[in-house]
Parts: C-alpha cells; structure tokens; sequence
C-alpha cells in the first residue's frame, strides 16, 4: 500500500527523470550536429547548456512560474486574516509557513510552487480571495500546503520550465534554418521535428505529473481542515466560474488547483486533461465527510 513518503519518493525519482531526459535530448541534438558540421564542440557546448540550465531550472524554476504568471508577493501586513489562515495550517501540517503571492486577477483559481517545503509558494488569485468565504479559502490554501508536503511542487515547476524551453529551442533552430543552406537545413529540419514535437513533449510531460496527485492532495488537505465541505463547495465555485485565469497557458495550467484555462473538453481530448473532473473530487470529498 502506497504512503505518502511512498508518493515523495515518487516524486523525487520523477523530478531527476525528467532533468536526465531533457540532458540526454539536448546532448543528442547537440551530437547530431557536431556529426554534421564535423565540429567535436558543438557537443560539449549542448553538454555544458544542458547542465547550466537542469541546475538553474532546479534553483530558480518556481521565480520563472511566479513571473510567468504575473504573481506578485504580499506582506503579513496587508493580509493578516490569509496569513493566519496559512499560519495555522503549516503547524497543523508540520510545515515552514509557505510564502504568498497573489495574481491580480479576477479568475478563482490558486497554485503552489516552490523547490521544497522550505521555499514552498502558495499564490491565489485575486479573485479568490474576494469571492469565497473564509472556509473555502481555507480548504483551497489546505490543499496547495498538501501538495508542498506531499514534494508535488518541485516537479511540476521543473516541467514547465523545460517545457518552455524546449519550445524557444525550437522556434531558434527552425528559424535560423531559414535560408535553406546544406548547413542550415539541417538546423532547420531539427527545429521542426522539435516544433512538432514541443506539444507533445509537453502533454507527456503533464500526463507523467499524475493527475492522481490532485486526489491525494484533496484529501490530505480535508484532513488538515477537517472540513472537506470547505474545499468541496471551493471547487464548486471555481469550477461554476468561466473567468479563465489571463496569464495561465498549456505549460502551466497542470499547476493550478483547477483547469484555468477554461476550455471545455469531450471526447478524446478528455485524455490530455490536466486535472481530474471536478465532479469527481467533489463527489470524494463530500463521501469522506459523511463516512
């Protein structure tokens, strides 16, 4: 039976596989063009960037997604009540109080990033904060402190950056191809194989983050509150709103407590969603409470 330092290990394997993954595609792109041009360091260089960047990914991967999505830092000062509210719920969870960072927007949606607990993020719309009682923010900022305890943070933030970047790598090489030239046509035809393959690297890469992480942080965040019907009527609430979040995008929308984007979904599309339906977690949390 899995625990939930069964579900940390887990994650922490995934997070050096998916840093080993995108070494070994920039060390073979880089391989494949010191082949071509016959140039040994073109290899090393790919090498060398693949480092720099997996290490800076590690380090600085959760201020990219604070900046990426516009999210700005809040004193104790302006709001005491969230703060308390936060407070209270890392004691109760044995967690460093995560700082808070707050998107001005009017969407309801919130997330946690972060490379471990002690530099843990929890970020709400505004929104959020504006439109759901004090036990449903509660139950939304449970849920986030659960995923920063449960080591969920690291990876997700992690992907979105190498996602990202895969992405500008292949608009750069595609792009500089241009003229058609035996050098740059091979440049060229690398950057469109990783045009093609950028969205579904990125799919991948948000299916490998398993949407079950949503239930188990749904849960550990009822059992932090004791209150599951604070977080259940929350999603009600952020699912009823049609207000996508304007900063969100595909790379980071796994991120959020809810789809932000908003886009509705059928068929096989179904597939590639990057959280579960809410339905589903309402229907869990709400059987949890009457057991």
């Amino acid at each position: 039976m899995k625990t939930l330092y069964t579900h940390q290990s887990e994650n922490i394997l995934k997070t050096w596989f998916l840093m080993t993954a995108f070494f070994g595609l920039l060390v073979a792109i880089g391989f494949v063009l010191s082949v071509y041009f016959n140039r040994g360091w073109i290899m090393y260089v790919a090498a060398f960037f693949a480092i720099v960047t997996s290490v800076w990914s590690y380090w600085f991967s959760d201020k990219m997604v604070l900046s990426m999505t516009g999210a700005k830092e809040v004193s104790r000062k302006n709001l005491k009540e969230l703060y308390e509210i936060v407070d209270n719920l890392a004691i109760t969870a044995g967690l460093p109080t995560p700082k808070i960072y707050v998107i001005d927007d009017p969407a309801l949606n919130a997330f946690a990033t972060g490379r471990n607990p002690e530099h843990g993020v929890i970020v709400f719309t505004r929104g959020i904060l504006e439109r759901l009682n004090e036990e449903e923010i509660r139950g939304v900022a449970a849920h986030e402190m659960s995923h920063i305890g449960n080591r969920d943070i690291l990876i997700g933030t992690v992907a979105v950056i190498f996602t990202s970047i895969i992405g500008m790598i292949s608009h750069m090489m595609y792009f500089s191809g241009g003229d058609r030239e035996r050098g740059n046509a091979l440049v060229m035809v690398i950057g469109l194989i990783l045009l093609i393959l950028a969205p579904l690297l990125a799919t991948i890469l948000r299916l490998a983050i398993s949407r079950k992480r949503e239930f188990l942080a749904d849960a550990s965040g009822a059992m932090l509150t004791r209150y599951p019907e604070g977080l259940a009527s929350a999603l009600e609430k952020i699912s009823a709103d049609p207000q996508p979040v304007a900063t969100a995008s595909d790379t980071t929308a796994h991120l959020f407590i809810a789809n932000p984007l908003k886009q509705k979904l059928g068929g096989m599309s179904k597939l590639f969603m990057t959280h579960p339906p809410v339905e589903e977690r309402i229907a869990r949390l709400r059987g949890a409470d009457r057991e």
